[in-house]
């Protein structure tokens, strides 16, 4: 008889994590308050896109954002400028929230009060996405810089996300990017991903990924 055990450590705590997401996201459906878990890798444009997004929708919708990261405040004085509520959090070295962590920066920004809440994810294409935050819906950008092979790179990032940004669109006369390549690429991941291409920058497209986001809250908060 073996004097040891084997305990399986991975699988526990994404079960756990999985429990607490579901328990969070029955929550935000009786409080009537939509999640979006925002994630991309560092410089494709969250922070910008987002910016537009709450100037496109702040006059719709009560908003408020959490901005997480491994240190500074950068990016929640940004957004703070846009006159919505945004609540920086930091994760104390770790390199993606998962749904307890969600959960406390839910409670701090008061969510109750909001018809849409953005989580700004820490910037990376790995560690986020294999945890459910207990997100509403997930979303991604892909910049045209970082290439049209990511799908194929981190397939786990493109397999769960609702939707997926292209941003960037106007460098693509700089950069080697094939929009059917990568279509292809995420269509074969994930069927049901919307996808759309944009310029955070100038603003080319952004209205398909308003309309989206309006029928995902408020089909949400019905």
């Amino acid at each position: 008889m073996s004097d040891y055990k084997v305990i399986e450590i991975k699988k526990s705590v994404f079960e756990n994590n999985d429990r607490e997401a579901d328990k969070l996201r029955e929550k935000l459906k009786e409080n009537k308050t939509f999640l979006l878990n925002l994630m991309s890798s560092p410089g494709s444009g969250k922070t910008t896109t987002l910016g537009r997004t709450i100037a496109a929708l702040k006059d719709e919708y009560k908003i408020g954002v959490m901005e997480a990261d491994i240190d500074s405040e950068v990016d929640a004085k940004i957004i703070s400028q846009t006159g919505v509520k945004a609540i920086q959090l930091h994760t104390g070295g770790m390199c993606h929230l998962d749904a307890g962590m969600t959960q406390q920066g839910l409670e701090s920004i008061e969510a109750d009060e909001f018809d849409f809440v953005v989580l700004e994810n820490v910037g990376n294409l790995v560690c986020p996405a294999e945890f459910d935050t207990g997100a509403s819906k997930n979303a991604m950008l892909l910049s045209v810089p970082e290439g049209d092979d990511k799908p194929l790179k981190y397939p786990l990032m493109f397999s769960i996300c609702d939707c997926v940004l292209i941003n960037k669109i106007d460098t693509k006369s700089v950069f080697d990017f094939d929009d059917e390549a990568v279509v292809e690429r995420i269509k074969k991941l994930n069927p049901k991903a919307e996808i759309y291409f944009i310029s955070a920058k100038t603003g080319e497209g952004m209205e398909n990924w308003f309309n989206w986001l309006r029928k995902q809250i408020d089909n949400w908060n019905k």
